[in-house]
C-alpha cells in the first residue's frame, strides 16, 4: 500500500473508532441513575448491578471476539466492522427503551456478540502499517478513545439532564452514522491473497489461547496485558460510582471529569506515544507505562478531594504507553495472515479481564461503601488495581529481560 492510501486508511479507521467511542462514552455518566431508577436500589447496590452488566457483555464478547477476528482474516476487515457497528446501534436502542433491568442485560448480550470493532480496527491498523510503525499506529486507537471520551461523556452528562434514556438514543444515532460512514468511505485493508481459511477450532477462546504457545519467549507479555487490563477495570467499573459517592458529583461533573481523562489519554496516546516509544524503545515503554498506572491508581484511591483526584488523572493516563508497546512487540513477531487472530487474542484477554474485573471491583466498592463493612473505603477497587499492576510490572521485567538475552544470542 502506497503512502497516501495508507495515511488515508489510518484516518478512516481513526474516525470510525472515534465515533464508536463517543457513542459509548455518552452513556457512561447516566448508567448509575438508570440502574437506580429501574431497580429502586441505592448507589452501592447499583454499582454491583453495573458490574454484572459489564460481566455479561465481556463474557459474550470473550467467546465471540476470536471468532470475529478469524472471520476478518477470512472475509476481510470491512464487512466484519460494519456488522459490529450495526450491533452497537441495536444495543443502544434496546437499552434506551428498556422498561426493566432485565432488558439492559439483553442489550449487553447483543453488544457482546457484535462488540469486536476494536479487534477488527487493530487488525486493520496492522494491515496498513509497516513493522516499525505498528506500535505508534496502535496508539491511534488509544487517541480515538481519548478524544471520544472528551466528547462523549460531556455530551452524556448534559443529555442526562433530560432523562437517563436520552443519551442512549444519541449513542444509537452515532452508531448508525458510523455504519453509513464505514459503508461508503472505509476501504478494505486485507488483500484476498493474504486471507486464510476460517477454522472454528482456532476461532474459539480456548483455541485462540492455545496459539499463545507460538510465542514462547514473549508469552509472558500476554499475562502482563491481562493483569494490566484487570487492574484498570477498577476505573472502568467504578469511576462513576466512586466519584458520585465520595465527592457527591452529579452526572455533569462525572462527564466533565471523564472529558479530562479523554484529553490526557489523547495527548499521551495520540502524541506522546508516537514520540516516546520510538525514543525509549518498546520494552522500556512497557515498564514506564506500568509505573505511571500504579502511581495513578493509588493516587485516585487515596485522594481526599475531587480536585486532587483530577490531578492524578495525568499519571494514570501516562500508563497508556504500555498497551501499544506490548501490541507492537507482538505484532512484529506475527505473520500478516495472523494479525486478526493475534488481535483477537488481545481482545479476548481484555474481555476476560472484563469478565472478572467489574464484578470484583464493583463488589469491592459496593461492600466497602455499605453498612455491612466496618471500614468505609470507596477507593478499595483502585487499590486492588494497583496491586495487580505491580505483579504485571514484575512479570514484564522478567519477560523482557529474557527477550533481550535471546536477541543477543
Amino acid at each position: 500500500m502506497k503512502k497516501e492510501p495508507r495515511q488515508a486508511a489510518l484516518a478512516f479507521i481513526f474516525v470510525t473508532v472515534l465515533l464508536d467511542v463517543i457513542g459509548f462514552g455518552i452513556i457512561i455518566p447516566i448508567i448509575p441513575d438508570l440502574i437506580m431508577m429501574l431497580s429502586g436500589k441505592g448507589i452501592s447496590e447499583a454499582a454491583v448491578i453495573g458490574g454484572w452488566l459489564m460481566f455479561v457483555y465481556a463474557a459474550v464478547q470473550f467467546f465471540f471476539a476470536p471468532i470475529i477476528g478469524g472471520l476478518s482474516d477470512r472475509f476481510g476487515r470491512r464487512p466484519v466492522l460494519l456488522l459490529s457497528l450495526a450491533g452497537f446501534g441495536i444495543d443502544y436502542l434496546i437499552a434506551g427503551f428498556a422498561p426493566t433491568i432485565g432488558w439492559l442485560f439483553v442489550a449487553r448480550f447483543i453488544a457482546g456478540i457484535t462488540g469486536a470493532s476494536m479487534t477488527t480496527a487493530s487488525a486493520y491498523i496492522a494491515d496498513v502499517s509497516p513493522p516499525e510503525k505498528r506500535a505508534q499506529n496502535f496508539g491511534l486507537i488509544g487517541a480515538a478513545f481519548g478524544l471520544g471520551f472528551i466528547i462523549g461523556p460531556v455530551i452524556g452528562g448534559i443529555l442526562g439532564e433530560y432523562g437517563p434514556q436520552v443519551p442512549f438514543f444519541a449513542a444509537a444515532g452515532l452508531a448508525f452514522i458510523n455504519l453509513l460512514y464505514g459503508y461508503f468511505i472505509l476501504p478494505e485493508s486485507l488483500p484476498k491473497e493474504k486471507r486464510r481459511t476460517f477454522d472454528l477450532k482456532r476461532a474459539n477462546p480456548l483455541g485462540s489461547f492455545k496459539q499463545i504457545k507460538a510465542f514462547p519467549l514473549v508469552g509472558g507479555l500476554f499475562l502482563v496485558f491481562f493483569l494490566l487490563n484487570l487492574g484498570q477495570s477498577a476505573t472502568q467499573a467504578t469511576w462513576t460510582y466512586f466519584t458520585m459517592e465520595k465527592f457527591a458529583w452529579d452526572q455533569k461533573m462525572v462527564g466533565y471529569s471523564l472529558g479530562i481523562v479523554g484529553i490526557c489519554v489523547a495527548i499521551v496516546q495520540g502524541g506522546l506515544t508516537r514520540i516516546v516509544i520510538p525514543k525509549i524503545g518498546e520494552s522500556r515503554a512497557v515498564i514506564v507505562g506500568l509505573f505511571f498506572t500504579i502511581a495513578g491508581l493509588l493516587g485516585i484511591a487515596f485522594s481526599p478531594t475531587g480536585f486532587v483526584v483530577l490531578l492524578f488523572i495525568l499519571p494514570y493516563s501516562l500508563g497508556g504507553f504500555t498497551q501499544p508497546a506490548i501490541q507492537g512487540i507482538m505484532a512484529n513477531r506475527t505473520e500478516d495472515s495472523q494479525q486478526g487472530e493475534l488481535q483477537g487474542i488481545f481482545t479476548g484477554l481484555m474481555s476476560l479481564t472484563t469478565i472478572f474485573g467489574p464484578p470484583l471491583m464493583s463488589g469491592l466498592f459496593g461492600y466497602f461503601t455499605s453498612p455491612a463493612s466496618s471500614l468505609y473505603f470507596p477507593g478499595s477497587s483502585f487499590t486492588m488495581g494497583a496491586i495487580l499492576c505491580v505483579f504485571a510490572m514484575l512479570i514484564a521485567i522478567r519477560t523482557l529481560r529474557v527477550l533481550r538475552l535471546s536477541v543477543a544470542t
